[in-house]
């Protein structure tokens, strides 16, 4: 059976898929192209498990369109959507009011200072500013991760309403990123309790080994989270009363006023 196609007629028997299916599958191989990396139409195929003429038709309209180009590594991820991402990111009302904030704070604290909004049980990493002293992870602009596993994550969640959070977690599951990854769900809603008493949100190597993190929720105007900020660095320097003190209370004064620029400004 092939892959995306459970419970529905193979392509041979089905060569016209509705529009729904067949933008499905349009996006299933731009995942694949950006996931995984250059292919050519045969490697792309055998990935997804359609036939390569399913494969062509649907490069071929993506090609056309700009989504997608075909160079001598393969076909690639096609700039058109740097400026759909662009776009997205100005557009935000979250990021026209947190840039100006996360620099100066980034500036100041010389770390890597995060914004992170919410949206469809993911957050996306709208913008950051790296300090001189900070190190590369695999987190970037744009960069989508699940809730659970990172501060910024975890601040959010704290401060939704829990049939909210009960439904992100059936939705978006719990798996690990490391080894300290909260995977249990009782685990995780007695760590957000925590976390809605102190007002800030920590992570200790749980989405990347070796990185420690704290942040801070954004309340909207409907008293619901829409993001948060986030302070992330190396644990051998955000530790002790420095994480636990000093960031929240920096964190948290910054946080609120993105809130009230957002409500008022």
């Amino acid at each position: 059976m092939r892959h995306g196609d459970e419970g529905q007629p193979s392509e041979s028997n089905d060569s016209a898929p509705s529009s729904v299916e067949a933008t499905r599958r349009s996006i299933e191989i731009l995942r694949s192209l950006k996931e995984d990396g250059s292919a050519n139409l045969t490697e792309i195929a055998d990935r997804l498990g359609y036939s390569k003429s399913t494969v062509h038709r649907h490069l071929s309209t993506l090609e056309d369109e700009g989504y997608v180009t075909n160079t001598d590594d393969g076909y690639q991820v096609g700039l058109l959507f740097l400026d759909y991402g662009i776009h997205a990111q100005n557009e935000h009302g979250l990021y026209q009011i947190a840039k100006p904030k996360v620099d100066d704070l980034a500036n100041e604290l010389d770390e890597k200072v995060w914004i992170m909004a919410e949206e469809n049980g993911y957050g996306t990493f709208l913008y950051h500013n790296a300090g001189k002293q900070t190190v590369e992870t695999y987190t970037r602009d744009g960069y989508r991760a699940r809730l659970h596993a990172f501060a910024a994550g975890k601040a959010v969640l704290a401060f939704m309403d829990r049939e909210k959070v009960e439904d992100i977690l059936d939705r978006r599951g719990l798996p690990a990123e490391t080894s300290r990854t909260i995977t249990d769900r009782a685990e995780l809603l007695d760590e957000l309790e925590a976390i809605r008493e102190r007002g800030v949100a920590f992570n200790r190597s749980e989405s990347i080994r070796g990185v420690h993190a704290v942040a801070a929720p954004i309340i909207g105007s409907d008293d619901e989270p829409v993001g948060s900020l986030t302070v992330a660095g190396p644990a051998n320097r955000l530790k002790g009363e420095y994480l636990t003190d000093e960031l929240p209370e920096l964190i948290l004064g910054v946080a609120n006023e993105i809130e009230v620029n957002l409500t008022y400004g």
